[in-house]
């Protein structure tokens, strides 16, 4: 496929998210000569739940939103997957993203299945009250499908550490106290030290591999990151300690650049006193679609999905692009960057770092025994570092982009466990 085939392109860039992601299972798949029975059964989810959850909110009106738990394959293990409150997180985004679970959680190696759950609400005017209730409405709704060796929920856009800690209170109110119930939780209620950081981490330690692979210095690196949040906070943070020059990150309101370099400890210390990265007192503002088209040498969507499509892949100047959020490049434009040879780090390796470390601090939870912060970083590590040569070993074999070849090691995990244990 090349960039002059627009009709085509276009095509992929409006797939729905579960079909756009299956997209990129058929040709992994074609790549290992997979089997039309097995394709059958990895490119549907095995279980699908759609639950109404009614919010009383706080001056007493009430909105009642649509929320999801898929299970997409568990073959491997108990389902394992983050919620997401957003307004985009309908049943097919939910489904794709289940998907994705499967194959990343297999590509590391981790004794997971893939999930995902959603509440389909724009969380931003919520009280912490509202979020609460909500999220105890929620959570009784599928207390039939989670448990510590069923399905462990985890943060995810929108949730953290506390709506966690509601989730597993609800949980635990008629199950005792289980802490293994879901991952992220704070430090108090047994979550792991590195927990919150380990996706960010993970990015960079993925990145550091790619670039020692490539021989490329990382020392002065030009890095563009949309997206501050939880992953591109702790992301920049660990860049800045190797010694990369961090020129543009990005919020919900825009960005910031400074083609010198922005200084990472002020921009952390402007969101831990309350304020936005826009009141660290540098940069230049600039939109957040303006940002993925900057000269840099690395640039890293860490934000939500769908960012990088046709019409703005032709526009990317950096050279490598590094998925830190889930599915930000659509098909289409994942075709141009290729003809372009502009290098993908897929979603489903980068941003492994966090269900790395969700697996870390279920099974301290599990043995009751918990880790050092530094053992936590130092396991982090070396499971990045053997994922990514992993995938270089492969895409090297089979003479594809690191994509295909992501998905082709996940899938021949998958599909193994899922012929030994008699699904077809």
């Amino acid at each position: 496929m090349t960039a002059t085939d627009a009709t085509t392109l276009d095509e992929l860039d409006e797939l729905p998210p579960f079909e756009a992601v299956n997209r990129y299972f058929d040709l992994a798949a074609d790549a290992i000569d997979l089997d039309e029975e097995m394709r059958a059964i990895l490119t549907t989810s095995y279980r699908e739940l759609s639950v109404q959850v009614p919010l009383r909110r706080d001056d007493g009106s009430l909105t009642v939103a649509k929320a999801y738990r898929i299970h997409h394959n568990g073959a491997r293990g108990p389902y394992k997957g983050g919620i997401r409150y957003h307004e985009r997180a309908n049943l097919d985004e939910v489904r794709a993203l289940a998907s994705l679970m499967s194959w990343k959680t297999a590509l590391m190696d981790l004794p997971f299945g893939g999930a995902k759950g959603g509440i389909q609400i724009d969380p931003t005017g919520l009280s912490a009250g509202e979020l609460e209730r909500l999220t105890r409405r929620f959570t009784s709704a599928i207390l039939h499908l989670i448990g510590p060796f069923r399905d462990i929920p985890a943060p995810d856009l929108n949730t953290n550490a506390q709506v966690m800690a509601w989730l597993m209170d609800e949980y635990s109110a008629g199950h005792g106290y289980t802490p293994a119930i879901v991952t992220g939780k704070p430090l108090a209620l047994g979550g792991a030290p590195g927990r919150e950081q380990a996706t960010g981490r993970g990015c960079a330690y993925v990145m550091r591999a790619y670039a020692e692979d490539k021989g490329i210095e990382l020392d002065g690196l030009r890095v563009s990151i949309q997206g501050f949040g939880n992953v591109g906070r702790w992301l920049a943070d660990e860049l800045d300690r190797l010694g990369a020059n961090v020129v543009a990150v990005s919020d919900v309101d825009g960005g910031l650049h400074d083609p010198d370099g922005l200084s990472v400890r002020h921009l952390h210390q402007a969101v831990e006193n309350g304020a936005s990265i826009h009141d660290s007192g540098q940069g230049t503002w600039l939109p957040n679609d303006e940002l993925l088209t900057l000269e840099c040498d690395m640039l890293v969507p860490a934000a939500i999905g769908h960012v990088i499509h046709v019409g703005n892949a032709a526009d990317i100047a950096a050279d490598t692009i590094i998925e830190a959020a889930n599915h930000p490049v659509t098909p289409g434009a994942d075709a141009i960057l290729a003809e372009r040879q502009v290098t993908v780090v897929p979603d489903i390796l980068a941003n492994a770092g966090g269900v790395t470390g969700s697996y870390f601090e279920w099974t301290q939870n599990i043995q009751q025994f918990q880790w050092s912060e530094e053992k936590f970083c130092d396991e982090l590590r070396r499971r990045m570092e053997e994922a990514y040569q992993g995938v270089r070993r492969r895409a090297t074999a089979l003479d594809v982009p690191l994509r295909k070849a992501a998905y082709a090691i996940g899938i021949e995990r998958v599909a193994e466990a899922s012929r030994v244990r008699g699904y077809i």
